[in-house]
């Protein structure tokens, strides 16, 4: 797939840059942005609400690597797995349910442990 676009994800103690995949989702989360939200964390993962609203797609995963970007269509979140969380069976994240892949984050995801539960969280296109 050729990438989409770029986005931002920005919190108080630092910041990521992703590549989104052409899918429907990203094309929906493109289109609500930009946009900020009050940040999640379970176990190594930081999930947080979007005004978006989609379907599960086709290649929707539980087992993702980290630094995967994906969309909880349950939930209408973001969900940014940079580690293991409380239902990983070996070291890549397991997602609660099967999400919607939409892309990778540059570099290390490792940078989102600086997030805390209740931090503002700003997602925009770069």
């Amino acid at each position: 797939m050729k990438s989409l676009a770029r986005i931002r994800i920005e919190w108080k103690r630092g910041a990521v840059s992703a590549a989104l995949e052409d899918t429907p989702t990203a094309r929906a989360l493109i289109a609500a942005l930009p946009a900020t939200s009050s940040a999640s964390i379970w176990g190594e993962e930081v999930y947080f609400e979007l005004p978006v609203k989609a379907k599960l797609e086709a290649n929707a995963r539980q087992v993702v690597e980290p630094g995967t970007v994906c969309f909880w269509t349950d939930g209408n979140a973001l969900a940014l797995p940079f580690g293991r969380t409380p239902i990983s069976k070996d070291a890549l994240p397991k997602l609660v349910s099967r999400c919607n892949v939409l892309g990778k984050l540059d570099g290390d995801a490792r940078a989102l442990a600086s997030v805390r539960a209740g931090d503002p969280i700003t997602v925009s296109l770069e």
